[in-house]
């Protein structure tokens, strides 16, 4: 069965007409396709990944897209797989590039990674590293996320500019397709306006928290994200254009960026980051948001390039040390919340929980996520720390031994 069929089949079986809209419909095909054990986790330079590839070509050749890689739809890139080992074979993956032609002078960039790590790549937390690790919400979700707004961008008659859609692999390696396009670009890079990535954006909470990144990488992102904001939902900014995912590769090019992220969780690069646990009205009203923010630029047609301050230099402050927790950062309240404790690492040997929120570490004020990346930077393998947790309606303290 070729990917157009399994795609038509994965309709009909999984949406009885009960189910809601069409857009939420199909962003559920895409996730699921592309979360499938068929494509066994979309390891850059697999077949699983070519699959991938092929169905988001199909995709945007449907939706109406021009081809705009350097081989039709597609732009090849190779990397070592092992810098150390000069016997091993290269990586070689693609990106899947579809362009929306308005004949404007100016072009906005939209993308989403599709890799993921396959059996278990480096950077798989999980126990077995031999399991499929099928990646719904990193990057399925960001995926589908671009492709409902190619649909609703090619039949946009005042939408002014164009627009590129690239899908790209090599994330999970270290960003190289993102790399490899922002170095040959099939788009002339004095024409572009900006670049918007999402990157996980399948599990909004209930409160709607988004965390969005490189608002401060032009003067007008937060009037134009502020007018924006749907009611009840929650915007968390992070100004840096600088973070681990391909807005990163635009931004050293000098170009505004925002990254669009609803959260970290306790399947993030583990095979239980499934198609089930996928928010798809979420997804579905996060690519509303992203929608209005395109329009608005169009709009204008000009943004104010400003470099930021980089946070992550912060983050990765000089430490030899980790908790062995994820962060909840869409979190924000007082304090670091714990969204996962990690197995075996010193939090859980401390008795740490899901859901804690760190208030204090040894003798810092935790107030937010920079604060806790800045505590353990003071610690060393070995050296022993108190932590003073709020657990639910209890304040209690840990000791932690790293």
């Amino acid at each position: 069965m070729n990917h157009k069929s399994l795609a038509k089949l994965l309709f009909i079986i999984c949406f009885p007409i009960i189910i809601g809209a069409q857009d939420v419909q199909q962003i559920h095909v895409d996730v699921v396709y592309l979360a499938s054990d068929d494509l066994e986790g979309r390891s850059t330079g697999s077949s699983g990944e070519q699959l991938a590839a092929a169905y988001i070509a199909s995709r945007m050749d449907a939706l109406g897209l021009k081809a705009k890689g350097t081989t039709g739809w597609f732009q090849e890139f190779s990397f070592s797989s092992d810098p150390h080992d000069k016997t091993k074979k290269d990586i070689t993956g693609r990106n899947v590039l579809g362009y929306l032609d308005r004949k404007a002078k100016k072009t906005i960039i939209i993308g989403a990674h599709y890799d993921h790590l396959g059996h278990g790549d480096a950077g798989s937390l999980a126990a077995n590293g031999k399991s499929i690790h099928n990646g719904a919400d990193d990057n399925a979700s960001g995926v589908a996320s671009l492709l409902w707004l190619a649909e609703q961008l090619v039949m946009d008659k005042k939408l002014a500019c164009n627009v590129l859609f690239i899908a790209f692999s090599g994330e999970e390696h270290g960003l190289f397709g993102s790399k490899a396009f922002a170095e040959q670009p099939t788009v002339n890079m004095s024409d572009w306006i900006a670049m918007i990535n999402m990157d996980m954006v399948g599990r909004l909470n209930a409160e709607h928290v988004i965390a969005i990144s490189g608002t401060g990488t032009a003067k007008e992102w937060p009037s134009i994200l502020d007018k924006v904001k749907p009611e009840g939902f929650t915007f968390n900014y992070s100004e840096s254009g600088v973070g681990p995912s391909d807005h990163t590769s635009f931004y050293l090019k000098g170009l505004p960026v925002l990254h669009f992220f609803t959260g970290q969780h306790k399947d993030y690069h583990k095979p239980s980051d499934d198609s089930p646990l996928v928010n798809y009205k979420g997804i579905y009203q996060v690519s509303e948001i992203i929608l209005n923010v395109i329009q608005r630029i169009s709009k204008d047609g000009t943004l104010t390039f400003q470099k930021t301050k980089d946070e992550n230099n912060e983050k990765a402050a000089s430490f030899k040390v980790t908790l062995g927790i994820m962060p909840d950062y869409v979190y924000s309240g007082k304090g670091v919340r714990i969204d996962a404790v990690l197995d075996d690492r010193p939090a859980m040997k401390s008795g740490m929980k899901d859901g804690d929120i760190i208030l204090k570490v040894g003798d810092l004020e935790i107030k937010d996520i920079y604060d806790y990346m800045k505590s353990l930077g003071m610690y060393k393998k070995g050296d022993k720390a108190k932590v003073h947790l709020l657990r639910k309606d209890q304040e209690m303290d840990v000791e932690v031994e790293f």
